[in-house]
């Protein structure tokens, strides 16, 4: 007889919570390196979008596109209640606070085996420094 499970994780950064040959659902608490004095990369999946739904706390969703001129960072404030689709190849992280807890959704192929990251340098990370406090 089938019944309802259920999933939920307290500790720090992100775990798999759920998954099935075709997707996974995630966990994405606070961890250090995801707070705006940790963070030290982008990265980008290949072969997938990722989705973020905000639950508890603050995250600012870093993104950045490839220009001519070099890495166009933005960021967007996430919001409760919303969906965010981050297409794949996109460059991507989250700064959030220690109180943070998000949903996180992707295909279950997704990996380190296709996904690149991007170390960012000290005039990157000052960017992204700027962009997170104007929020």
């Amino acid at each position: 007889m089938a019944k309802i499970l259920e999933y939920e994780y307290e500790g720090k950064g992100l775990t798999r919570v759920f998954e099935n040959k075709k997707w996974m659902v995630g966990i994405k608490n606070w961890k250090p390196e995801n707070d705006i004095t940790g963070l030290t990369c982008l990265e980008r999946h290949n072969i997938t979008d990722e989705l973020f739904v905000l639950l508890e706390g603050r995250c600012t969703l870093i993104y950045a596109n490839e220009t001519e001129e070099g890495l166009k960072i933005e960021a967007v404030e996430m919001e409760k209640d919303k969906v965010y689709n981050i297409p794949m190849h996109l460059w991507h992280n989250t700064v959030t606070q220690k109180d943070t807890k998000m949903v996180l959704i992707e295909d279950s192929v997704c990996s380190g085996d296709n996904s690149d990251v991007l170390n960012l340098d000290e005039a990157q990370l000052a960017c992204i420094r700027k962009l997170v406090e104007a929020k």
